[in-house]
């Protein structure tokens, strides 16, 4: 247990130099920074959902999944937001014409089909939040709220569990979860937060900032839950490797996919 939380620590000390730079650099260094998170946490996601069960997927519609994550992020980065939905729609429909050539001669394309429209949806619309976010008035400032909202609840958790958990939370899922857990990492995300807003960003209104702590929270356990079910039922224990102590990018980024839209819908419509 002590190996293994050093190693969380090293990685995170290690990148965290590198993650800084790019979100202060610029809003195109932002945007690939993006986009290489997003092909990364695609390329898992496929590794996870696409397993022994089902007969292999064609690489076509796979590339074409990358691809169009990519065009996603580069039209966040150009704050074309009908651009997005209109991506979406597009691959729906060329990934609806190849499961119909592919139809005859392979049961299982319709699903699997589905699974890469899930992973589209999934991981660069809900990436292309942040990029939204980073274009936009203090933007540097709501990115870095952002993160210590979501990976201080997320440290919060962890320790909390680790050292206090009793109840499960959600066994079936991530039996490893506890109640006393989301109780601290709520704790972590309410405290994490406020101090970034007092001296970061001490205009906001208080009310709706510590609603937004909340709600960021809640979001974050709920996409940690929800790639936990991706790999409970492929029997997969990290979504890759890449990062030592904390399995994969996906694994690291569950929890801000979520928080992402919700934090964009408090900037611009509530913390004002």
């Amino acid at each position: 247990m002590e190996l293994m939380h050093l190693k969380r620590w090293i990685t995170a000390l290690t990148a965290l130099p590198f993650v800084i730079f790019l979100i202060c650099k610029g809003r195109k260094e932002f945007a690939v920074l993006a986009g290489i998170v997003c092909f990364l946490a695609l390329c898992e996601y496929f590794r996870i959902v696409f397993n022994s069960r089902g007969k292999a997927i064609s690489g076509l519609i796979l590339v074409l999944g990358l691809f169009m994550g990519e065009c996603m992020i580069w039209a966040a980065y150009r704050n074309a937001v009908d651009l997005i939905s209109g991506l979406i729609a597009f691959n729906l429909i060329l990934s609806a014409l190849f499961s119909l050539t592919q139809f005859k001669s392979d049961p299982f394309i319709l699903e699997n089909t589905a699974k890469q429209i899930q992973g589209i949806t999934y991981i660069p619309l809900l990436l292309s939040f942040l990029v939204l976010i980073r274009n936009g008035s203090d933007g540097i400032a709501w990115i870095f709220l952002i993160l210590f909202v979501v990976f201080g609840g997320d440290i919060g958790a962890f320790y909390a569990g680790t050292y206090l958990g009793r109840h499960k939370l959600c066994p079936s899922v991530s039996p490893g979860k506890t109640v006393e857990g989301s109780v601290g990492g709520f704790a972590a995300n309410v405290c994490m937060g406020s101090i970034f807003k007092i001296f970061f960003l001490p205009a906001l209104p208080w009310g709706p900032c510590i609603l937004f702590f909340l709600c960021a929270g809640a979001a974050g356990q709920v996409g940690d839950l929800f790639e936990s079910e991706f790999k409970r039922f492929s029997g997969v224990k990290d979504s890759g490797f890449i990062l030592p102590g904390h399995g994969g990018i996906l694994d690291r980024i569950d929890a801000l996919l979520f928080a992402a839209p919700i934090a964009y819908f408090f900037k611009e419509y509530i913390c004002k």
